[in-house]
């Protein structure tokens, strides 16, 4: 695949970097693929960097690409986070379950991640909103750990035209922050959500998803309500 567009997305202040990553297919159509699906990108005619896992950001409503939040966190992340339009990169798949809301029709919806971890969520939000009409309440619980490390934010704030609720937690706050400060898992259990007839997706990294899966089956989630996309 060709890289089509590759930018920034946080703040150029911000230590970390965080790019938004656009790749094309050389010819032909992409193969369909389920929100949370991920696939392996490695460098053509390389070893190193070694290839890597990154979930698709875009909705398969959308098929003339994928998009990618990559942060720059090792060898070929940071590779990608200076790649330029026109390049060209191996991908392979689409792999992984993916986020399967299809038993789930009528229910409220919670969408819980961090950082990057919200790649997934966003092409699940994305599919969610050309389906509105067929669930109940959905929510966003996202976390990051300054609000110079948020993510997203005007995207974010869009989102209840669709009548879909934000939760942003910082783990860092400050003084002019009025939002939740901690982690997600404390949003959660604060608003208490009810599980009766709900589904939570979750991603990101083990502790972050123990946690929040912890809290869910406390406020009454049953097991095969929390859904995770590996």
């Amino acid at each position: 695949m060709r890289v089509k567009e590759n930018i920034r997305i946080t703040d150029p202040d911000c230590k970390d970097t965080v790019i938004h990553m656009t790749l094309e297919p050389l010819r032909g159509k992409l193969p369909s693929f389920r929100p949370g699906q991920y696939v392996r990108i490695g460098i053509p005619k390389l070893k190193e960097p070694a290839p890597g896992y990154f979930a698709i950001a875009s909705c398969p409503d959308e098929p003339e690409g994928y998009e990618f939040f990559v942060k720059n966190a090792g060898p070929l992340s940071a590779y990608l986070c200076d790649i330029e339009a026109g390049a060209l990169l191996e991908v392979e798949g689409p792999m992984g379950k993916g986020f399967d809301l299809t038993p789930f029709k009528g229910a409220d919806v919670y969408l819980i991640g961090v950082g990057t971890g919200i790649a997934p969520l966003r092409s699940l939000w994305h599919s969610i909103i050309r389906h509105r009409e067929a669930f109940g309440k959905v929510t966003i619980y996202a976390g990051f750990l300054t609000e110079m490390h948020q993510l997203l934010t005007e995207e974010l704030g869009e989102l209840s035209r669709h009548n879909i609720e934000v939760s942003i937690t910082l783990e860092m706050g400050h003084e002019s922050w009025d939002g939740p400060i901690g982690y997600v898992q404390h949003a959660l259990k604060a608003d208490a959500p009810d599980g009766t007839n709900a589904v939570a997706c979750l991603a990101g990294m083990s502790p972050m998803v123990d946690a929040c899966t912890e809290t869910l089956q406390n406020l009454g989630f049953n097991d095969d309500c929390i859904l995770l996309n590996h």
